[in-house]
This record gives C-alpha cells, structure tokens and sequence, in this order.
C-alpha cells in the first residue's frame, strides 16, 4: 500500500519540523475534516510535548514517563480509554410442518461474544495510541483494533504517536543513558512496514513519531 503525504498540507510547519509523520489513506486530511476538534487537539498536544533529560535518564516503569505524560494531555482534552468488543447473535428459525399440526416456528438462537482489545484514547470518531517503547506487538493490536472499529463504523481513522530509534538513541547516549534496550520495541521503523502491507485495511491511519529535534535541553 502507497503512503500518502497530507499531513505535509494540514499539519504547520512548526509540526512536521519537529516531528516525523506516515499515514496511508490520506489519514490527516480525512481525520481534519471529520473530526476537527479532536484534529485540533492532536496538533495541541504535539505543539506542547517536548523530551527532557529525565525522559533518557530515569526509569519509566510498567507505562514509561513519556507515554504517561502524552495519555495525560490527552485525558485533560477529553479523550478516554476505550475497548471495541463485539457480540454476534444467530437465530435458525425452524419452520413449522402444517401437516403436523404446527402453527409456529421455533427459533432457536446463539450469542458469541468477543472481547476486544483496549484503545488509548478514543474521542469522537478518532482512536489514539501511543506507544513509546512498548513490545512491537502491541502495533499488530492497535492496527487490528483500528480495521475493526473502522469496518463497524465506529470510528473515521486511527493516530499512532510513537519515536523514532537511530536518533533518539544517539540522543540518549550524550546525554548518558540509552532508554530503548532492545531493538524489539514499538517505534516508526517497525511500524512502516505494517502500514505498507496494508494491515489495517480501508481504515486511515496517521503515524507521529516523536525525533531527537524534541527535545529541549536544560536551562543553563
């Protein structure tokens, strides 16, 4: 699958400067026009973040500093935490033998039902995750989570807010400490090629990964 570039023409300057975007299906143009506000809060967000030294040199625990912070942001605009699950119901209506004497269908009917995975942040018709250093996994849940919401109509697109690696990690080595580990984690180049093959389906989705022009060193 083509990635597109309409983040180049909604997004500012000021955004794409600092910040390294993808996105398949024209995913920032659809999500400005269907979903202005909570568009208008993903660029006030963006605006806002920067990375500090403590981000590189304390431990973040089980969420990590940076995704904390980020799912913050986003609580105080409004968005919450959602989950997709799905609840299936089969009817088999047998039809009654008149000659039998039988006037009524019996019906008998199935429920099957499947707990979906959680979503960040969800407002409006926009579902967020963001996933700093988490296990490469997590990519497959959130874009398998984003195709389901969009095929049911739930939602017009999906927003990935990650990282970059090769600077962010040059970053963290002046200022003295590598904060990624492995190489197995969530970030931008494990992500494209998902996007490209296509896991997602017809659903848009914007990827934003924070880069090393973040960060803000410490005041003299």
């Amino acid at each position: 699958m083509d990635l597109t570039e309409s983040y180049l023409r909604i997004f500012p300057s000021a955004l794409t400067d600092r910040y390294e975007m993808r996105e398949v299906r024209e995913a920032a143009a659809v999500l400005s026009s269907t979903n202005p506000e909570e568009f208008e809060h993903i660029a006030s967000v963006l605006d806002g973040f920067s990375l500090a030294d403590a981000d590189f040199l304390e431990p973040g625990g089980q969420k990590g500093r940076v995704a904390t912070r980020l799912d913050e942001a986003f609580r105080l605009l409004g968005w919450r935490e959602g989950r997709h699950d799905t609840r299936i119901t089969s009817l088999l209506r047998i039809m009654p033998y008149r000659a039998a004497g039988e006037t009524e269908a019996h019906v008998v009917e199935t429920e099957v039902a499947n707990e979906g995975y959680k979503v960040d942040n969800v407002r409006g018709r926009v579902a967020l995750d963001v996933e700093w250093n988490a296990k490469d996994g997590n990519l497959d849940r959130d874009l398998g989570a984003y195709r389901a919401l969009y095929d049911a109509g739930a939602i017009a697109g999906g927003v990935i807010l990650t990282r970059t690696t090769p600077d962010l990690r040059a970053l963290g080595a002046e200022i003295g400490r590598d904060p990624f580990g492995t190489t197995t984690t969530t970030n931008l180049e494990k992500l494209l090629p998902r996007l490209t093959r296509g896991d997602a389906g017809g659903c848009p989705i914007l990827v934003i990964a924070a880069t090393a022009r973040c960060y803000s060193p410490p005041s003299p």
